[in-house]
């Protein structure tokens, strides 16, 4: 708008800015607007110790960094998107979802069902616990604890489940359900091959449901 003014004043018509935002339906507001926020800025102070602790542990998320460093967890966030440092990248295709309606597992080794949590070690900070339980039987058949949430982790616990219940590994006599999350820990190819390898079908909860945990875990429990 002010090169149009210009170049009409150097033809020696003098036009105010108000009658050109008229005539070209403009607000003056929007022609004298000046952006005057600043570019946001990450201070190195806050983004070094969060850039060593997820180099040393890759899947470790924004709330348990912010945990591990006391820092604010909106503060980790924003500088996790910032620097880029944000993954949402999810596995291509369909997983296969719960089918049965009602869920409920009516014999042992019909469906088992896996998750993680992480829990609180004292010195030894947060740990993440894999439990592998009968949906039938409501046993705890597998765990492991592990300083990191790696498929390594998960997949430990479903082979102590496989040696607690068939004491030995390797194929089941018959195929049955492992049931987890749509974590990428259970949709990784280093657990995924595994339970293909061991005879196991799995089936994940439906996302973005209001109550899919509770779902998932009224499942789990239900005879």
């Amino acid at each position: 708008m002010v090169t149009i003014q210009q170049g009409l004043r150097n033809d020696g018509v003098a036009v105010s800015m108000s009658q050109l935002c008229r005539w070209f339906d403009v607000p003056r507001r929007t022609v004298y607007y000046r952006p005057v926020k600043a570019a946001p800025a990450v201070r190195p102070e806050l983004a070094d110790p969060i850039k060593q602790l997820i180099e040393a542990e890759p899947s470790f998320g924004y709330r348990t960094v912010a945990g591990l460093l006391g820092m604010n967890k909106n503060t980790v966030q924003r500088i996790f998107q910032l620097m880029g440092w944000q993954v949402r990248k999810r596995a291509v295709g369909m997983r296969p979802r719960i089918q049965a309606l009602p869920s409920v597992a009516s014999a042992p080794n019909q469906r088992w069902a896996t998750d993680l949590c992480r829990i609180w070690g004292g010195r030894d900070s947060w740990l993440t616990l894999a439990l592998v339980i009968d949906c039938h039987t409501r046993q705890l058949l597998g765990w492991h604890l592990s300083r990191t949430g790696r498929a390594t982790t998960a997949a430990a616990a479903l082979e102590q489940a496989l040696i607690t219940r068939f004491g030995t590994l390797g194929r089941v006599p018959e195929p049955f359900l492992l049931r987890s999350n749509n974590g990428l820990v259970f949709t990784s190819r280093h657990y995924t091959c595994p339970v293909r390898s061991y005879g196991l079908r799995q089936e994940f909860i439906t996302p973005r449901t209001v109550h899919s945990r509770t779902a998932w875990l009224n499942a789990s429990s239900a005879r």
